[in-house]
């Protein structure tokens, strides 16, 4: 009897120590993105004349522009960031300078 406890106290020590190893990882890599757009405010009278004309048509001229800005991003390209508003609602259109909706 003495040898069963014994064996059965063994294979439980035995089984704890092979359940508490567990294998190395290696270390998980974190990188970061530096955000490096750039957003200038631009008088609503100083937009290009095409994001203007794309201002006029449905379904946006229900919408009023209340402000807007020149946002340039990391590879340069450009794009014309334009908060508008209807009522209580807002929202924010993307125009290109050719005036052509941006998808970013």
């Amino acid at each position: 009897m003495k040898k069963i406890i014994l064996s059965a106290a063994f294979l439980a020590f035995a089984g704890l120590t092979a359940a508490n190893a567990t294998e190395v990882k290696s270390p998980l890599a974190i990188t970061v993105k530096q955000d490096s757009t750039t957003k200038v405010p631009v008088e609503l009278a100083d937009l290009p004349e095409p994001v203007k004309a794309t201002l006029q048509t449905e379904p946006v001229k229900q919408w009023t522009p209340t402000a807007a800005f020149l946002v340039t991003n990391a590879d340069k390209t450009t794009y014309y960031h334009i908060d508008i508003k209807k009522g209580d609602e807002t929202a924010a259109v993307k125009l290109g300078a050719d005036g052509k909706p941006v998808t970013q």
